[in-house]
């Protein structure tokens, strides 16, 4: 895991007045919206006794603890500690940690990381979500998956036409050979172009209308953006479609993926759902193959496992990856902060 990067950890309307826990990094934060309205982000874990602040309540923008109710504001600093008599000094140390936050392109996004303020990364351009011709659908799902190996999959072009066989894959049966293709280097991050020459009808599902020619090209462009974003183009003539997804790593065995998929066809409000079923029958395809991976984590060395030319884009990624961690940039795990945590999940929104 990385630190000292923007991190999108929830999107914006599940964030309210009333606190909740967002657990990432194999760590717990607490995320809520003070009077103004604005996001506050902080350690989930009272400096007092360690209790989770998310299951305390919110009085005038703070934070009150639910176990002896200590006040904190929005900095984390504790201003009132019920128990001390009238004029008791706070301890110093009675604070938590807060976090930088923003909300950009429905997300909430969270900076991790010890970086002055002028040193952080940007946060990854998301033109589509300002494109009023590209209409939306959200959802998000979980695998018992390193996020290592959620965002190979997303980033792999040759898997489709085995893992997704009963989906848009069966389009890739008849010839499911990827054409070499060159990996360029983005701002933060990199991208690939990739043509794909016969795609045919699929079986069945939405993207069989769509498909009338008995061999159609489909021209797909990949690009994974630090630190766990990756986003598919896919435009096969009568429509594009656009898919971002931020890999949240939980833990190192758990990974929540947190979706957009743009469209500019078919943008009926009523066919959303019929998208959203589509794209998490896709998704729990993909999650029998990653759950299955060995080692969970991707292998530090590029020669413990074996390539093929088809695999340039996540060899780019593995190196892109070693990079940063060669930087210092790399995360520990902290297992103690999860001892006994509990996840709220919505797998479909």
């Amino acid at each position: 895991m990385l630190k000292n990067f923007w991190y999108a950890c929830e999107f914006s309307p599940a964030v309210t007045n009333k606190p909740k826990q967002i657990v990432m990094l194999n760590q717990r934060f607490v995320l809520y919206r003070n009077s103004q309205g604005q996001v506050v982000a902080l350690k989930d874990q009272c400096s007092h006794r360690g209790a989770a602040l998310s299951m305390g309540w919110l009085e005038n923008g703070c934070i009150r603890c639910p176990y002896h109710g200590w006040k904190f504001q929005a900095d984390g600093q504790c201003i009132e500690i019920p128990s001390n008599a009238h004029r008791t000094p706070i301890p110093k140390k009675a604070s938590v940690n807060s976090y930088p936050v923003q909300e950009k392109y429905g997300f909430v996004w969270l900076f991790y990381g010890d970086l002055l303020e002028e040193q952080y990364p940007p946060i990854p351009l998301l033109p589509e979500y300002e494109d009023s011709t590209m209409h939306p659908i959200y959802l998000e799902y979980e695998m018992k998956a390193h996020y290592t190996r959620v965002i190979e999959n997303a980033l792999d072009p040759a898997h489709l036409y085995a893992v997704h066989a009963n989906s848009f894959g069966a389009g890739f049966a008849q010839d499911p050979r990827v054409e070499d293709y060159v990996v360029q280097d983005e701002d933060w991050g990199i991208s690939a172009k990739i043509t794909y020459k016969n795609y045919t009808k699929p079986k069945d599902g939405i993207f069989k209308s769509f498909f009338r020619p008995a061999r159609t090209q489909l021209n797909a462009r990949t690009s994974f953006f630090l630190p766990n974003i990756t986003k598919i183009e896919s435009d096969f003539g009568r429509g594009k479609m656009v898919n971002y997804a931020v890999h949240i790593p939980v833990d190192a065995n758990t990974t929540i993926s947190k979706r957009i998929q743009f469209r500019n066809f078919f943008t009926y409000s009523w066919a959303d759902k019929i998208f959203v079923n589509f794209h998490h029958r896709v998704g729990l395809e993909d999650r029998v193959v990653t759950e299955s991976q060995y080692p969970k984590l991707i292998p530090e060395t590029l020669s413990t496992e074996v390539h093929v030319p088809a695999d340039a884009l996540t060899l780019a990624y593995r190196k892109l990856r070693q990079k940063y961690l060669a930087m210092g940039w790399g995360l520990q795990p902290h297992k103690s902060t999860l001892y006994n945590s509990k996840i709220d999940l919505i797998t479909l929104r």
